[in-house]
């Protein structure tokens, strides 16, 4: 099993995200083969779209100059670590009700027409059937899923975009008021995923 890890915390010490998703990957490893870890900090830094990018994006592959192939390495090479991924965890805390900027940035590195989705007669179909994704929100005030928080169902819906469907949640939220039995719920909700989860991790056919 390959696990793709992306961190978008801009924290690197202290962050609630990173470490419940150290935990749970660790959890996934103590039940399942895993082959390979890739990790995907995007606090390292990731690229825009920008007028460039879109023209790169929209030109066809075998069309495009060396520049334009140079613009779209960084993206290519996230969307070949999505692609090669049987489980996607997903770490990130939310910034003023919604996900991280490097987050946002980072689906849309990903969300690419041919590679990860594409339209048809009955509108877009994902391409990245058959994977599971974990995402591991982590919040100061917001509750979870409430009117207020935009992060958790934009994540569920694009990854829904691009194909994933088993979408599980662990939230660790208003950390600023309940912080111990925000982590305890958040450390249950693991340990009772991974006693339930298909084999491997992946999603029955």
């Amino acid at each position: 099993m390959k696990i793709l890890e992306v961190s978008a915390s801009g924290r690197r010490i202290d962050s609630v995200s990173r470490r419940l998703t150290g935990e749970l990957i660790d959890a996934l490893e103590s039940r399942t083969a895993v082959a390979e870890i890739i990790r995907r900090d995007l606090s390292e830094g990731i690229a825009h779209v920008d007028e460039s990018w879109i023209a790169a994006n929209f030109t066809p592959a075998e069309n495009r100059t060396r520049d334009q192939k140079t613009r779209l390495n960084q993206s290519d090479a996230l969307v070949a670590e999505l692609q090669a991924a049987d489980v996607v965890v997903i770490g990130a805390p939310i910034y003023n009700f919604g996900i991280p900027a490097a987050l946002k940035a980072w689906i849309d590195m990903i969300a690419r027409a041919r590679l990860t989705f594409r339209y048809t007669e009955n509108g877009p179909e994902g391409l990245l059937k058959g994977k599971k994704a974990y995402i591991v929100i982590a919040s100061g005030g917001v509750p979870v899923d409430s009117a207020v928080d935009f992060a958790t169902p934009y994540l569920r819906q694009a990854l829904r975009f691009v194909g994933i469907t088993d979408v599980d949640v662990i939230a660790a939220d208003q950390l600023n008021s309940r912080a111990d039995e925000s982590m305890d719920a958040a450390r249950t909700r693991i340990a009772e995923l991974i006693h339930t989860a298909q084999p491997l991790g992946i999603q029955a056919a």
